[in-house]
Formats: C-alpha cells, structure tokens, sequence
C-alpha cells in the first residue's frame, strides 16, 4: 500500500465529497459575490472587507485541494486482515516494554475521527512519529520513535486488527 494512501470510512469519504461539492460550486459562487461587493466599496489598498473576502478566498481554495488529495488517494472500507501495522487497522502497543502502559489506536487519517462518529478510537496519523514508527511493524516486535519533546520511546506491538 503507498504511504500517501489514506484510509477512510465510507461515512467519512461522502462527507468529504459533499464538502468538495460544495465548495467548488456554491462556496466559490458565495466568495465570488462578497469580493464583488467588497470590490465595488471603491479604494481596494484600504478596503478590509475586500482583504478578508481574498483571504477567505485563498483559505477555502486550500481545502479543496487538500480535500482532493485526501479522496483521491483514499481507501474508503475496511482493511483486510493482516500481520503488520498498515494503514486502516487498529492496533494496541506497550510502551517501554510495560504491558499495564497500553495504548489501543488507529493507524489512518485524522479525518476518519473529525467526521465519522462512529469511530470512537483515537486515530494516529502514519505520519506522525508513532506511526511513522510502527508501519509494517508486526505483533511482538519493537520499535523506537523520536517524541515531539525530543525523548526516544519504545513501543511493543501487542496487538493488529482489521
């Protein structure tokens, strides 16, 4: 699987598209129309409302092409069984060698969780360092990331569901 694979549930790729429709369509026609009225206020150097109208412009244009990536390098379903960490499954590690300090998450995209409430898991991206760090891992072996605070951790994987 490419690591730009992102895995997403059906409920979270259809809010995803609907959120891309929408603002290609009716979200780009409603900036369009506020810049236009902005525009006809006169003096654009000194115009705030047309500042903000080009701002909101350039923020929105952001997401949809991050929204573009995100359904076209999606895998939208559930994961076929497997043996090591991939993006989709849920998977359960021990920090420094100590079974009583676990931790159970899924490997996938943020998104899944910012939109599918059923999802009710924490969701590591395979980007982050954990997840960086335990990509292809399989149960029982241990790997080592880099925390954002600097501090080397060592995480045991206990366990891989799809």
């Amino acid at each position: 699987m490419p690591e730009e694979t992102i895995f997403l549930t059906q409920e979270a790729y259809d809010k995803l598209a609907a959120e891309l429709e929408y603002l290609e369509g009716e979200g780009r026609e409603a900036i369009a129309k506020k810049i236009g009225r902005a525009r006809d206020e006169g003096d654009l150097s000194e115009n705030a409302g047309y500042h903000a109208a080009r701002e909101e412009q350039g923020q929105q244009e952001a997401r949809i092409k991050e929204l573009r990536f995100l359904l076209e390098n999606a895998q939208v379903g559930a994961v076929e069984a497997t043996d090591e960490v991939v993006p989709g499954v849920k998977v359960t590690v021990y920090y420094d060698g100590d079974e009583d300090d676990d931790d159970t998450f899924m490997l996938g995209s943020r998104e899944v969780q910012r939109l599918d409430e059923t999802v009710d898991i924490d969701v590591y991206s395979p980007q982050s360092p954990l997840g960086a760090a335990i990509l292809g891992a399989k149960v029982g072996q241990s790997v080592q990331y880099v925390a954002p605070n600097g501090k080397t951790i060592e995480v045991t994987i206990a366990k891989i569901e799809a």
